[in-house]
């Protein structure tokens, strides 16, 4: 009677392993690097781009995957580079989406530095196996030609030369529309969120069916 049981349950036993091995094999991550557009500030928490994105995720077939939301408000490429290897350490993604600059740029950072501490964000990305999305980002033109034009051309250039995929800039069909900006210019609204996710979606969903 003994061994017959212990033989039952040892079938029990490797049967789970067979049912729950795949469900963990096929769990996917996506790591966010962000600052405060991706970070809800301003909104509410599931108003925010992220969320949507986890609900369009679930609604188109892509519930394997586990979003990652590490932005913080006020986060700078430094700090970014900073908190980015424990991250890639303790979660294992896929894909990590570095959305970060923006701060830097409005706080007249020099371009090399910004564009040296995104490189080694995406080396470090890469060498821990994850394909990598740039989302780009632009600032007011009162920061002069020059330096407008030094900080846009970082994240092209650098998804060129990683071979990274881009989103060209975040901000797209927002910061100049009526009614999607907060008062201080800077963050969307709650009502511009979908097309936040909209710019980043056609960009996003190959790599997430790849």
């Amino acid at each position: 009677m003994d061994t017959a049981f212990r033989r039952l349950r040892s079938i029990v036993f490797l049967a789970l392993i067979f049912i729950v091995a795949p469900t963990q094999a096929n769990q996917n991550t996506l790591l966010i690097m962000g600052d405060s557009l991706s970070a809800a500030y301003g909104v509410q928490t599931e108003q925010a781009w992220v969320a949507l994105l986890k609900n369009r995720l679930d609604n188109q077939g892509f519930d394997g995957w586990e979003v990652v939301n590490a932005s913080i408000s006020g986060e700078t490429t430094d700090g970014g580079l900073r908190r980015l290897p424990g991250l890639l350490e303790k979660h294992s993604p896929d894909i990590v989406m570095i959305e970060l600059g923006g701060n830097d740029g409005l706080r007249g950072f020099p371009p090399n530095v910004i564009r040296s501490n995104i490189s080694k964000m995406i080396e470090q990305s890469q060498q821990a196996g994850s394909s990598v999305l740039v989302v780009g980002m632009q600032i007011p033109p009162n920061y002069g030609q020059r330096y407008t034009e030094a900080f846009s051309g970082i994240f092209p250039e650098l998804a060129k030369e990683y071979d990274t995929e881009l989103v060209p800039f975040f901000l797209a069909n927002i910061y100049d529309q009526e009614g999607l900006m907060q008062d201080d210019d800077i963050h969307p609204t709650a009502e511009a969120q979908g097309q936040l996710l909209d710019n980043v979606w056609p960009v996003l969903e190959p790599m997430l069916a790849d």
